[in-house]
């Protein structure tokens, strides 16, 4: 007797690792320039420390809130569909059995064949099957809120802690650079790693992130520039 040899695949992931870097990304990317911005306006460590701080708070509690909100939204909609599709299932089952059958001659399958399929899977779950088959529903892609707002909020922290800890250890003359220049290596380092856990390519992963929190960190570099010099 031959055993079947489960196979472990990586789209189960999905859900927690784009909010997970998104938020990473976001944490250093929006700290970093912040840092940068209030730096490059010649304002003290201490100055440059707590706006970063408060950074962190509030995009950590907007990456939970706006996450929560979004995927509640999905959700939503993913259980309105599958009201829908069960009441479709109790009222008109011989057209739902058609249409699952059309959709397996369509990826190839003889009709009586298809027929054969559809029948046995309804027979088994039908709401399952219509879920995954007609909506693109299923328990690994499924929409969860919770998870994502946790996964957004703390990767946001962990990742606006690198530029901070940058800005509490370097000297203060040289703050901008330090902080840019740590700050590129983390957002590579975070490209790498998140590109090698989906299975994706790295070298791609990491320079996509570091060529926007290049740009974003030398934008707020600028106008604090503008501004110190401004003021001064």
């Amino acid at each position: 007797m031959s055993v079947v040899r489960q196979e472990a695949h990586r789209t189960g992931r999905i859900g927690w690792l784009r909010a997970a870097v998104l938020g990473a990304n976001d944490g250093i990317v929006s700290t970093a320039s912040l840092v940068v911005g209030v730096a490059a306006a010649s304002a003290a460590r201490g100055d440059v420390l707590i706006a970063g701080v408060a950074g962190l708070v509030a995009g950590a509690m907007s990456m939970a809130a706006g996450e929560y909100v979004s995927v509640s939204s999905q959700a939503d909609t993913e259980q309105a569909e599958l009201a829908r599709e069960r009441q479709e299932l109790a009222t008109d089952g011989d057209y739902e059995l058609a249409e699952l059958t059309a959709i397996y001659v369509a990826r190839g399958l003889e009709p009586a064949l298809a027929r054969q399929v559809a029948e046995q899977l309804t027979a088994h779950n039908a709401l399952e099957t219509h879920a995954r088959e007609e909506l693109g529903i299923s328990e690994v892609m499924s929409a969860r809120p919770v998870q994502a707002a946790l996964a957004s909020a703390a990767s946001f922290a962990v990742g606006a802690a690198m530029p901070l800890l940058t800005v509490f250890l370097a000297p203060e003359t040289a703050l901008v650079p330090a902080v840019i220049a740590t700050s590129l290596v983390f957002l590579a380092l975070l490209g790498y790693l998140s590109a090698w856990i989906g299975g994706s390519s790295t070298l791609k992963a990491s320079l996509r992130v570091t060529f926007w929190g290049a740009l974003a960190m030398a934008a707020t570099a600028v106008v604090g520039s503008l501004f110190g010099t401004t003021v001064a």
